[in-house]
């Protein structure tokens, strides 16, 4: 089994509806870490702070003072340095669903013949349905932008174009830029312009709905803000389908093209 995106780690800033993606409650989180053990899930377990990372599984999860059992490193030096992060950031796939979660304080443990680390229960643990969070993402090759007017210091607004990173029939999810625009869950951008190949643009109101940070591998940091198309015009749901369609087939024709 592969980890989708597991060279990268995301955070919820804002949402309306938080409860969506982050649990809280213990036993709604233990739940669903005792199915991660059942589906011997792979983790990418990311030493905190760092880049470092290892692949591992969680072999236990109780309601006991014990916690999680979680299988060490191969390597005996890589397990020294485990335990002196502060945290395991964790991800890995449930039944096509992104699972992630932070373990704090490992304490390493020999049980059964084995080094694993013993570590609380999570305090929060996010979910990610691709649905929802992972629609489809624009090819790299050809970008796809969204002009919003975004306010600037003096109070005018500007007409800015946004990388789009991912498309569905209900919204887009687009890169922040580096500047002070408020992108908070419920902030309206009105007379926005889907800019599509092929399709004149797309006038629409954007209305955000969350926004997420991702950190890549390297460090690198991006916010996402995923927002909700309103008042789209006759036809413009349409001519999205045909877009994403398109670039579909052409993903699928290029897949079958490397077997």
């Amino acid at each position: 089994m592969s980890i989708d995106h597991e060279d990268t780690r995301i955070e919820l800033i804002h949402a309306e509806d938080e409860a969506k993606y982050l649990l809280r409650d213990s036993r709604e989180i233990l739940a669903i870490l005792k199915n991660i053990v059942a589906a011997r899930a792979l983790v990418s377990a990311r030493l905190a702070p760092g880049r470092e990372s290892y692949l591992s599984a969680l072999i236990e999860a109780d309601e006991r003072d014990e916690g999680l059992l979680l299988d060490a490193s191969a390597d005996p030096a890589q397990n020294e340095r485990i335990l002196r992060a502060d945290a395991l950031d964790c991800v890995t796939q449930l039944d096509k669903v992104r699972i992630q979660f932070i373990l704090k304080r490992p304490r390493l443990v020999e049980e059964g013949g084995s080094p694993g680390f013993r570590c609380d229960l999570p305090d929060s643990l996010l979910r990610l349905q691709r649905r929802e969070f992972y629609r489809l993402q624009t090819p790299i090759a050809h970008a796809v932008t969204c002009t919003l007017a975004l306010p600037q210091a003096d109070g005018t607004r500007r007409n800015t174009e946004l990388r789009i990173l991912d498309i569905s029939g209900g919204g887009v999810a687009v890169a922040v830029p580096p500047m002070g625009v408020g992108f908070e869950p419920g902030t309206e951008f009105p007379h926005s312009l889907l800019n599509l190949p092929d399709v004149p643009p797309i006038q629409s109101r954007l209305i955000v709905r969350n926004l997420f940070r991702i950190t890549s591998r390297s460090g690198a940091d991006l916010l996402r803000a995923g927002c909700e198309f309103a008042d789209l015009p006759r036809g413009a749901e349409d001519a999205i389908q045909r877009y994403i369609l398109k670039v579909e087939r052409e993903r699928n024709a290029r897949e079958r093209g490397r077997l």
